[in-house]
């Protein structure tokens, strides 16, 4: 019988906003480019599930960290966390993806550079740029 695959595991919102703020971690937005350009965590990476699931590597960025995999909802990026794990890499998913995340009061980078949370306040994060979001893909 073939070994099962590598089970990845989870993590909130909270736990992962603390982890990438740390440098412990990188964000992983597995979303397609539309939907990672209206609103990402800040900080967040961008490589979408299609890409991951046609083997390209990850960002530069990721080498050697914790990858946290984030899509809307939580389902692309568990299988985002699958493909990961498969090839090795340390990675968790972030159940409930941005829409916990938002709900969580938790920043969120757009378009126009505003970094505010789910509560309707904003403040400026220097220009919405955000590490990774135009290479990756």
């Amino acid at each position: 019988m073939p070994p099962l695959p590598p089970n990845p595991g989870q993590t909130t919102p909270a736990q992962a906003h603390r982890l990438a703020r740390t440098g412990a971690a990188v964000l992983l937005d597995v979303r397609e480019r539309g939907e990672f350009t209206a609103g990402h965590a800040p900080g967040a990476l961008h490589l979408p599930l299609i890409a991951l699931a046609a083997r390209e590597p990850l960002p530069p960025e990721a080498d050697g960290l914790l990858v946290l995999a984030i899509c809307h909802s939580g389902n692309r990026s568990g299988r985002a966390a699958q493909l990961l794990a498969e090839r090795g890499v340390e990675v968790l998913n972030v159940v409930g993806g941005m829409a916990a995340w938002e709900r969580a009061g938790l920043p969120v980078t757009t378009p126009g550079g505003s970094s505010g949370g789910g509560s309707g306040s904003s403040s400026s994060d220097g220009g919405g740029s955000s590490r990774g979001a135009g290479g990756a893909i």
